[in-house]
């Protein structure tokens, strides 16, 4: 059961949303969420950084970060996510507060503790939904990141004139939409 969606207080003092991104193995073969990454769009159009942490380094990821325009790309395979994200914060002049973080595993539980909006995804281990603010409905790799893009845009009154505006300068209209005869 999903945990109550973030306040609008609370949205407007976000600054950077952090995702937790999978690793996986030298021999990669890496599939990306379409939705997803509209979603990290809306966030960086919004003025949000995005910062993605894995604890495995890479290649697919830092070639799918530099498509997206993500902010920071953090890759420790020590998979210490806590020392990087603070020095990522120092570095930005941010406080904990002013960010969200979006887990599914036990590695997360010590960014989602510290941050000022906890996220875990709906395939997330137990111990993450217990210690998020909001659990998605989407799984992660599934719609997650586009559903808290979503949550956190809607809740600053953003989303409706950023699909707008994203569509407006695709010259077409979202999905389902009707236009005018």
């Amino acid at each position: 059961m999903p945990k109550p969606t973030s306040d609008a207080g609370l949205a407007r003092r976000l600054k950077l949303v952090g995702f937790d991104v999978d690793g996986v193995h030298p021999v990669e073969f890496k599939r990306f969420h379409i939705q997803d990454g509209i979603g990290i769009r809306m966030l960086r159009s919004a003025g949000l950084a995005v910062a993605w942490v894995s604890g495995r380094e890479s290649a697919a990821t830092a070639l799918r970060a530099r498509e997206l325009g993500v902010d920071e790309l953090i890759q420790d395979p020590t998979a210490r996510k806590l020392p990087a994200f603070e020095e990522l914060l120092a570095r930005r002049g941010l406080s904990w507060e002013e960010c969200a973080f979006v887990g599914d595993d036990l590695a997360d539980l010590p960014l989602l503790a510290r941050v000022g909006l906890p996220v875990g995804v709906a395939n997330g281990v137990s111990e993450v939904k217990d210690a998020a603010r909001i659990v998605t409905t989407a799984p992660g790799g599934q719609g997650a990141v586009r559903e808290v893009a979503e949550l956190i845009l809607k809740a600053r009154g953003e989303w409706e004139g950023l699909v707008n505006r994203f569509f407006g300068e695709h010259s077409d209209a979202p999905h389902g939409a009707h236009r005018p005869r």
